[in-house]
């Protein structure tokens, strides 16, 4: 049997009461956190909310999130086998999930 990652994400909008939902993930050495997300979104539950562009690796930085407690690109943080906690950003205006704003206020679309 393959090594499992359990992955507590928290989840909900703006408004609503944050829950913790977890997903074991199948583990593979070298995977990033963001190829665990996908793999949920893919085989578990497709509503959750991510944001990432990777056109080109490392260029986009669209994937920014907490594990355990420190603010890390997804893309770049490394899966580890143990139970990994996956929340949004702490700073940023929640948009969904794991999506938070990312554009400064008067580069966002519609203002000013």
């Amino acid at each position: 049997m393959s090594e499992t990652v359990v992955l507590k994400i928290r989840r909900g909008g703006p408004g609503e009461t944050p829950r913790t939902e977890t997903h074991a993930v199948p583990f593979e050495p070298g995977q990033s956190v963001l190829d665990a997300l996908r793999w949920v979104r893919v085989h578990t539950d497709p509503s959750l909310a991510i944001r990432y562009s990777c056109i080109n690796a490392n260029a986009c930085k669209e994937c920014m999130m907490q594990v355990d407690g420190k603010t890390v690109y997804a893309c770049l943080a490394r899966l580890e086998a143990r139970e990994m906690r996956i929340e949004p950003l702490p700073n940023k205006a929640l948009i969904r999930d794991l999506v938070t704003e990312i554009a400064p206020t008067d580069e966002r679309l519609g203002s000013g």
